[in-house]
């Protein structure tokens, strides 16, 4: 393991820049700090679910996710590092398959809520399409290896599933956008 931090303010960053895992400094705003920083954001959003009343197998899942997405982060924040593979998307994908089978099938739009660990993991499902977004950005300019992005856009996927598990879960069951309610 690395150095330990034993001050938390070094001053470093004060002239607007940050340093990368290899030791380079770049500017705060670069396209690689807004990506790495959005994963951790999405795994912060992803520890308010888990801060919930949750089923046993979804909390198994998230704990899991959570590692992964801090390897991620790493891979983002060391140009040239590989933190995420194959397997990992397989098992998302897995994952996916096997939460998803129990759903009934769709067919209306889902808003957000359900109560408030579903509704957790629907915030936590858009700040991971934003970690997403940007990371796509970020390989317009440098190197990112494709499993990064696919594993943030199945990772999207699976919490949106896992909200749907967690609003039935909890009693208050999905909440269906009306397309109707402009009628009238």
């Amino acid at each position: 393991m690395g150095n330990r931090l034993s001050k938390i303010y070094t001053r470093t960053g004060d002239d607007g820049s940050t340093g990368l895992g290899d030791g380079s400094r770049v500017a705060k705003d670069s396209a690689r700090v807004t990506a790495y920083g959005t994963v951790d954001e999405a795994n912060s959003a992803i520890g308010l679910v888990l801060a919930c009343d949750i089923p046993d197998a979804v909390r198994t899942v998230l704990v899991s996710v959570q590692h992964q997405m801090f390897d991620l982060g790493g891979e983002l924040c060391i140009p040239g590092h590989s933190a995420i593979a194959d397997a990992d998307i397989q098992r998302l994908e897995d994952q996916l398959d096997g939460f998803n089978a129990d759903l009934p099938p769709l067919k209306d739009f889902i808003l957000p809520g359900g109560g408030m660990a579903a509704a957790h993991c629907h915030l936590a499902r858009t700040i991971c399409r934003r970690a997403e977004r940007e990371t796509v950005t970020l390989s317009h300019h440098d190197a990112v290896r494709p499993e990064a992005i696919r594993y943030l856009n199945r990772l999207s996927d699976l919490l949106f599933v896992l909200a749907r598990v967690l609003a039935r879960a909890s009693g208050h069951g999905e909440v269906l956008w009306n397309h109707e309610r402009r009628k009238g």
